[in-house]
């Protein structure tokens, strides 16, 4: 009995969760403009989808925002991550409860802070001043994944790469940065996958006239959902799940060869 209701609980959770992304999936393929009603099969919304320049540009925004704030939160968050693990103890702690707050944060005061800090700074608000905000907090993300590795790295490995008459720049690309390369890849991975996947930040980091895919979607919404956002939200799950299933995999291997 207490199987059956561990079960069903967490079968009614699944169900609550995914069955209104599985609807909007469906609703996807409906031919028709109606949501109540099943006009057939069709993949009309797609093809109006890719054939929208304002879509596609979003789409171009969303992509290379993503891949370079992964890109330099990646090598940004790597170098911030060696120094913080070299280190006393006391500072390295005081460093990483710095680090861990903007994760703890909400991301709607992360992203009034930074459209603050631009205004102040009398820096306009578009492409450059969004890419910025997402390596920001993509930083920290980077650091909590590559931090793991360091601290199972044998500490005398460095020194003894030193000691056979290697430079500090060489001991580093073939002792430490192979080390710590699995914690660097996934760090990458769900950095690009927040990048792709945020909104807030992006909102008040960026103007009206540069749109990620999310801040398209929510404007569009506030006109009234056309079929095509389906289209759109289903190709966006499908692209997220398929990353984060490739984070929860290298995250596994690394619990592996513990």
């Amino acid at each position: 009995m207490s199987k059956l209701f561990k079960r069903g609980y967490l079968a009614l959770i699944l169900l609550f969760l995914y069955v209104p992304i599985i609807v909007l999936i469906v609703q996807s393929f409906n031919a028709g403009i109606s949501r109540a009603k099943w006009e057939g099969f069709s993949l009309k919304w797609y093809i109006d989808l890719f054939n929208s320049p304002a879509i596609m540009n979003a789409l171009y925004i969303t992509v290379t925002i993503a891949l370079l704030a992964a890109a330099i939160a990646t090598v940004l968050g790597t170098m911030a991550a060696i120094g913080i693990h070299a280190m006393q103890k006391r500072s390295q702690g005081l460093m990483m409860t710095l680090t861990n707050i903007p994760m703890t944060m909400p991301d709607i005061v992360t992203g009034i802070s930074l459209m603050l800090l631009f205004i102040f700074s009398r820096v306009s608000r578009g492409y450059i001043t969004m890419l910025l905000a997402h390596v920001t907090f993509n930083i920290p993300y980077v650091i909590l994944s590559v931090m793991p590795r360091l601290k199972q790295m044998n500490k005398f490995s460095y020194e003894a790469a030193l000691d056979l008459g290697a430079t500090p720049g060489y001991a580093l690309r073939k002792v430490v940065l192979p080390f710590v390369m699995p914690g660097v890849i996934t760090g990458a991975l769900l950095s690009f996958t927040l990048s792709l996947d945020d909104f807030t930040i992006s909102y008040f980091t960026t103007s009206p006239l540069i749109q990620n895919l999310s801040t398209l979607i929510y404007s569009e919404a506030r006109k009234g959902i056309k079929p095509t956002m389906n289209a759109l939200s289903a190709l966006m799950f499908v692209a997220l799940l398929v990353l984060l299933l490739l984070v929860n995999h290298r995250a596994n291997l690394s619990q592996e060869k513990k």
